[in-house]
């Protein structure tokens, strides 16, 4: 197989829900660093990651568009949505019912056949704002929001100003 067979046969069983399948197109010493969740060491902390993923948005639909090879390298821009109904929490958030909107690039390594790791960039913005924890952009909330932050911001400087750090 080539790596982007390799790497298009696991977001095939991950469409799929299939996590038994997914991890056996990986090393069982893995490195998939998600960087708004943290790094996933083995097939099992992946696996867990992705049972915990599936449980909280039991409808998530994922979409490859877009893969890009070079030698044993392979990049791929997906996009996901789902509903958020599943179990109590996911990453401390409670699930809300909200429909969740998600897109990234994940980078992987493949060596003998298997995926040795993966660095995962997600939109963590979008995230947030699906879930209803972050306002919607160019709302009146959102611009009260950046309000806040800045008058925080200027009374933080004045403060370092007047007193020091």
């Amino acid at each position: 197989m080539t790596p982007r067979d390799v790497v298009t046969g696991y977001f095939a069983a991950l469409a799929r829900h299939d996590t038994a399948a997914a991890v056996e197109f990986l090393d069982p010493e893995v490195v998939d660093e998600i960087t708004s969740v943290g790094v996933l060491r083995g097939r099992d902390e992946v696996r867990d990651f992705f049972d915990g993923l599936f449980k909280a948005v039991p409808d998530l639909e994922m979409k490859v568009e877009r893969t890009v090879r070079d030698r044993n390298t392979v990049a791929v821009q997906w996009r996901a949505r789902g509903n958020f109904t599943g179990g109590p929490l996911f990453n401390g958030v409670q699930a809300t019912g909200n429909e969740v909107r998600m897109r990234g690039c994940d980078v992987f390594e493949v060596r003998d056949d298997l995926i040795v790791s993966n660095i995962a960039f997600a939109d963590g913005l979008e995230l947030a704002r699906s879930l209803g924890m972050f306002p919607p952009q160019d709302s009146p909330a959102e611009r009260a929001m950046i309000g806040a932050f800045n008058t925080a911001t200027k009374v933080r400087a004045a403060v370092r100003d007047r007193f020091g750090s």
